[in-house]
């Protein structure tokens, strides 16, 4: 029975993945906690439906303060149990017509906050949590974008602070893999495709029920052979699709 923590669940990505977990049978999925900086109709829907098996906590991940309330909080509530997984998935995509000399440094540096510097503050402030835990998994939310090798395929999308942020996560993700792997821990990067979110827009690849169906079962499915690793979903008759994006399963190079 895992306990499941989503940051940036009031939407998007984060929401349907929480939506999902919610589904499975108790035995295997126990409790879902997400966090939401703002309203969310949707988010609360879900709780008042979920009896009980999903938690929603404020928490504004760029704010230390409130990193460190929420865990505290969520010590409380949970009564000297573990969280098993934790999915970094707060992000942002700005897009900047003019490509990367363009760039206005403030927005990279926010930009940076918000996609790397708030994922390693959940993640230091989960870690006593995730310690107590069985599962002792944390999945970043990534992409191919921020693929060092893949940066020819993606010049068509103009956000480089998003490229360049999100290689930055990966960096990461293979910093703690090497920090946390002694102790039994299974750090990886995932990406969820390109998903028709009010993020990814309508002309994105997948609806959002897909990929996330295949990006739960990729972060399940993760075993301590996969630390330090980076991973694509897995979605049949994409496998040799046309075009820049594929979704075989495979990993995806750094």
């Amino acid at each position: 029975m895992s306990t499941i923590l989503i940051t940036g669940g009031g939407r998007g990505i984060g929401y349907e993945l929480a939506k999902q977990l919610v589904r499975l049978p108790a035995s295997e999925v126990a409790l879902v906690l997400v966090t939401a900086r703002g309203p969310s109709k949707l988010l609360d829907g879900l709780v008042a439906a979920s009896a009980g098996r999903v938690l929603r906590f404020h928490c504004e991940a760029t704010d230390e303060q409130s990193v460190q309330a929420f865990a505290a909080e969520l010590d409380t509530k949970l009564g000297g149990k573990g969280v098993d997984i934790l999915v970094n998935n707060i992000g942002v995509m700005p897009i900047t017509e003019g490509g990367m000399h363009a760039l206005d440094a403030a927005e990279l540096l926010s930009t940076f906050d918000i996609n790397v510097v708030s994922a390693h503050r959940m993640t230091v402030a989960m870690i006593p949590l995730l310690q107590k835990g069985s599962g002792k998994k944390i999945a970043n939310v990534s992409t191919p974008l921020g693929s060092i090798e893949y940066a020819s395929r993606y010049t068509w999308l103009s956000t480089p602070a998003y490229k360049v942020t999100k290689a930055a996560m990966n960096m990461m993700t293979a910093q703690y893999a090497l920090d946390l792997g002694k102790q039994g821990f299974t750090v990886v990067a995932v990406s969820p495709g390109w998903l028709q979110t009010d993020m990814g827009s309508k002309d994105a690849d997948l609806d959002v029920d897909t990929g996330v169906s295949a990006l739960r079962n990729l972060i399940l499915s993760t075993k301590e052979d996969a630390n330090g690793k980076f991973f694509n979903i897995h979605v049949p008759g994409w496998e040799n699709a046309k075009g820049p994006n594929q979704y075989d399963g495979a990993e995806i190079p750094w």
